[in-house]
């Protein structure tokens, strides 16, 4: 007896509440096997009234299709049970449920959906959608102020290493803000500036004080009130998993040993404690570094008390929270509740360094730094080690993984003060580097510039990727005019700053990649060339229309679409029109309708 196909679908069904009465269904299945998916659904008290939604195909990675839709609901969203009705390409009905893939359908088994709590809304802050983020390492950015530079403070410009200081602080950062306003910037990020050792301050030796190198409280109140006048949001890192070895409850230990209040504060080996890595649990073996015990209540409220006191004394925007996936859940978990509550309108950021979903749930984080974006960034643009096509996989895998209104929000870097930086990964190519720069502000989520990526700085891995900031005749104004040039685009259009995403050309043996963002009637279609010769591309739109190119002007005529699926993802999106255009080497080009044709559609 033959046996028939069996589909890959989640073991666990996606779904959760955009408001109290909407529901998001997400599923997936083996790659190109199912033409149609829809979610059969109804009240658990009356089986006669089901419904049918269509979901549609939202990524496509190598393996699975993804596809999701909005339930909607006149009431809030409770005791409603359903199954997934599957079509394969051959026309044959699939059912889904919690016993799994069957050919009947199905009168038991049924998922079934309890009710949607006001807590269980994932709720976001409005400002943080399509953000475009600046990281600083303040010791090098500016120095505003000589009068609080360190004992042995090295010139502006020496090549830094771990020890060695060159006088940035929170003056020079407030008097650059114009300069951040004009390229674009919407949120601050600073790396630590609490009291601490070493000039990238990550040993913490006072969470209430600004180290003095940086300046006062005074010059921070100054600093993010700048921010604010021109609409430039601002956070802080927090590093909660470790402290410095001069962190005060640590001191009390090293002089009181087995009779300090704060023995459990850390995670003590044994007794005397010395300053040594053998004594107590620290960060990668860094003696300096001693980890917090979070799971400590005690430890829990200081930090609570830590984030809360400089949101409500300096009114700063949120948190990125230094190695976050090592610390405690319990503890990001009490911060959502409190914190969001009285302060709804913060962001909190974790590190970690692969997917995030653990703190994604909805009872941590908002966010994440996005490092499974960056590597595949890295590694198609800079290093050139994948194709358009392993590319494409990989953003639309990590895309999948996570919620629409969560992609929106992530933390999308290249680089940043602990990797190389992006033209390092390029060997000093700018035209590579610009490609990568042009992707990374049009695609969904959050751009994020780390200081001096956008003048032209390179440098390998820490230390070296945290020189001082070049200034004056010393940046790359090509490269900051690019930078801003994009942002402008991404601010200008809603479907690049919060719009859908979808891939509409992998071209592996000419090195053209494309893609879609799209929000309700507008669309921008984005190729991006990185090949040595020049090419004509074929790239297929939505509507049949006259298009413009944003970056030069150049008009297009479109030829009507005979057989969409001869184009990427031509079986799941709906192509109508094909526009032919020559790409020179190392080209972007960003394409929309019209301006009198968006203008006609309003009328």
């Amino acid at each position: 007896m033959k046996r028939e196909a069996v589909f890959h679908i989640n073991t666990e069904e996606f779904v959760y509440p955009v408001s109290r009465n909407q529901l998001v269904v997400k599923i997936r299945t083996a790659k190109k096997e199912i033409k149609k998916c829809s979610v059969i659904y109804w009240d658990r008290t009356d089986k006669t009234k089901k419904k049918e939604a269509v979901l549609s195909c939202s990524e496509r990675d190598e393996l699975f299709d993804y596809f999701q839709g909005r339930l909607l609901f006149s009431k809030i969203a409770r005791y409603h049970k359903y199954y997934f009705c599957l079509e394969d390409i051959e026309g044959k009905q699939w059912y889904y449920t919690v016993n799994g893939i069957s050919r009947m359908i199905p009168d038991d088994g049924y998922f079934e959906y309890l009710y949607a709590n006001e807590k269980d809304v994932i709720s976001y802050p409005k400002w943080a959608k399509g953000i475009v983020y600046y990281q600083i390492f303040p010791e090098r950015f500016c120095n505003g102020d000589k009068e609080n530079n360190p004992k042995g403070c090295q010139e502006w410009g020496t090549m830094p290493t771990r020890e060695n200081y060159m006088g940035g602080d929170l003056k020079g950062i407030t008097e650059k803000i114009t300069y951040l306003s004009q390229l674009g910037v919407e949120c601050l990020y600073l790396n630590p500036i609490f009291e601490g050792d070493f000039n990238h301050k990550y040993a913490t030796t006072d969470y209430f004080e600004i180290d003095p190198i940086f300046g006062t409280k005074e010059d921070f109140r100054k600093l993010v009130e700048r921010c604010h006048y021109y609409g430039i949001k601002i956070i802080l890192d927090g590093v909660f998993n470790h402290t410095g070895v001069c962190f005060k409850q640590f001191q009390d230990i090293l002089e009181k040993q087995e009779k300090s209040e704060y023995k459990n504060w850390f995670f003590i080996e044994h007794y005397p404690v010395k300053i040594t890595h053998y004594d107590y649990e620290c960060v990668g073996a860094y003696k300096w570094m001693p980890k917090l015990n979070s799971s400590n209540k005690e430890v829990r409220q200081f930090i609570l008390q830590v984030m809360e006191y400089w949101i409500k004394e300096f009114q700063i925007d949120g948190w990125r929270l230094d190695v976050s996936d090592e610390v405690d859940s319990t503890v990001w978990q009490e911060a959502r509740l409190y914190l969001k509550e009285r302060y709804p309108q913060i962001l909190l950021i974790g590190e970690t360094w692969g997917y995030g979903g653990r703190l994604l749930r909805g009872n941590q984080l908002d966010t994440v730094m996005n490092y499974m974006f960056r590597d595949a960034v890295k590694e198609y643009f800079g290093t050139e080690q994948i194709s358009a096509e392993v590319f494409d996989y990989r953003l639309n895998h990590m895309l999948g993984l996570y919620r629409q209104e969560t992609n929106q929000i992530m933390y999308n870097l290249i680089d940043s003060h602990d990797t190389e930086r992006f033209l390092f990964y390029c060997k000093e190519d700018k035209k590579k580097m610009k490609l990568a720069v042009a992707f990374q502000i049009l695609f969904i989520g959050s751009p994020a510039i780390y200081y001096g990526d956008e003048v032209g700085m390179t440098g390998d891995n820490d230390p070296d990727c945290r020189r001082c900031m070049l200034w004056g005749e010393n940046a790359d104004n090509a490269m900051y005019n690019w930078y801003r040039k994009f942002i402008q685009i991404r601010k200008k259009y809603d479907a690049v700053r919060t719009g859908n995403y979808r891939t509409i050309i992998v071209d592996n043996d000419r090195n053209i990649f494309g893609f879609l963002r799209r929000e309700g009637t507008e669309h921008i279609y984005v190729i991006i060339h990185k090949g040595k010769d020049e090419q004509e591309v074929q790239c297929p739109v939505l509507e049949e229309a006259e298009y413009e190119e944003i970056l030069e002007g150049q008009s297009f005529t479109c030829e009507k679409v005979q057989n969409r699926q001869r184009f990427y993802n031509g079986d799941i999106t709906e192509y109508r029109a094909v526009i032919s255009l020559k790409m020179k080497p190392y080209s972007v080009k960003v394409i929309s309708k019209k301006k009198e044709e968006k203008e006609n559609e309003r009328m």
